[in-house]
């Protein structure tokens, strides 16, 4: 097939395109490299622009005949949602719509969208399956929530299928250490924890103790970005030979708490560091962990590096390098 990944230059994007370039397809990366790096495309063809320019997408779509598209290009920070929602709504939403439109336009009606467990806010039992009230806490959220309910509309307008993927929280590295996570400036947990113990940063802070959980501080379902591609593809390949449009959620079914995957990352790399006990932030619910039992059994998909640490040694790895 021929893909268009927009965002393809970004942490996931990149691990995306790797994927799809050696299971045979041909894949055209759309970046603006506002966060993504150019020296991540290693496959493919790129483009640098924006979804926000309609006539940069009439003309891709125009000179270009895509089976799908995947898009991975949004602003994903929490806190930074919540102190500047407006880029959010513009960027998360607009520009979605502005890429959709494209799409209808040119016939192309097969679509994979990067979206959130963030969508849920506040869960209200230990594991969130796909039927979980959506009742997001922050911008970030919002913002994907609203693109998926757009989705619904689309499709029941102009024929679009899509598969939104919720995403609990990517990591690790690719296992050759190829690509890697290297957000700047970088916001995630383990990234930060690393950076701290191969001392690039000074110290790690750890936001709020007093979260009902078993230690007070956050609990996350980490899922290695590997895994989270390969359901990517799955996905994809249902999407293209008909099976029409689907909501997953992804992530190990296990959650692991702030403090937890601090102890992890020292056993891992064998260092110390120094960790800061901080106040709570804005728009941080206190657990967030999968029930992935649909995309399982759906897209028959089986993550194969679910153990913390082997996700840490990828990372660290990367970070080494």
């Amino acid at each position: 097939m021929k893909i268009l990944v927009v965002g393809g230059a970004g942490y996931i994007g990149s691990h995306m395109v790797k994927m799809l370039s050696l299971d045979g397809h041909y894949v055209v990366t759309l970046d603006n490299l506002s966060n993504g790096h150019r020296d991540a495309v290693r496959y493919g063809e790129f483009v640098e622009g924006d979804i926000a320019d309609s006539a940069l997408l009439n003309q891709l779509f125009t000179e270009q005949s895509f089976d799908a598209v995947m898009h991975f290009a949004s602003f994903i920070e929490v806190g930074e949602s919540v102190a500047e929602p407006s880029r959010y709504y513009l960027n998360n939403f607009t520009n979605t719509l502005n890429l959709l439109d494209a799409m209808v336009r040119h016939d192309v009606l097969s679509f994979v969208f990067s979206s959130t467990a963030a969508i849920f806010g506040e869960p209200d039992c230990t594991q969130i399956d796909e039927k979980h009230r959506q009742s997001p806490i922050n911008p970030y959220g919002r913002t994907k929530l609203m693109v998926e309910q757009a989705l619904e509309d689309f499709e029941n307008a102009y024929g679009l299928q899509a598969v939104c993927l919720r995403y609990f929280n990517a990591a690790g590295a690719d296992p050759d250490c190829e690509l890697g996570e290297r957000h700047d400036p970088e916001t995630h947990l383990i990234p930060l924890i690393l950076q701290a113990a191969s001392g690039r940063r000074d110290s790690i802070n750890v936001f709020g103790q007093d979260y009902p959980t078993r230690d007070g501080s956050c609990v996350r379902d980490y899922i290695h970005i590997v895994d989270l591609c390969d359901a990517h593809l799955l996905a994809l390949e249902k999407l293209v030979h008909g099976s029409g449009s689907k909501r997953y959620n992804l992530g190990n079914g296990n959650g692991f708490s702030v403090l937890e995957v601090i102890e992890v990352v020292k056993k891992v790399t064998r260092k110390n560091f120094p960790v800061i006990l901080s106040d709570r932030r804005a728009g941080d619910p206190a657990t967030l962990v999968a029930d992935s039992s649909l995309a399982r059994n759906e897209l028959g998909w089986n993550p194969r590096f679910s153990d913390l640490e082997v996700i840490v040694e990828h990372a660290w790895n990367w970070e080494k390098s």
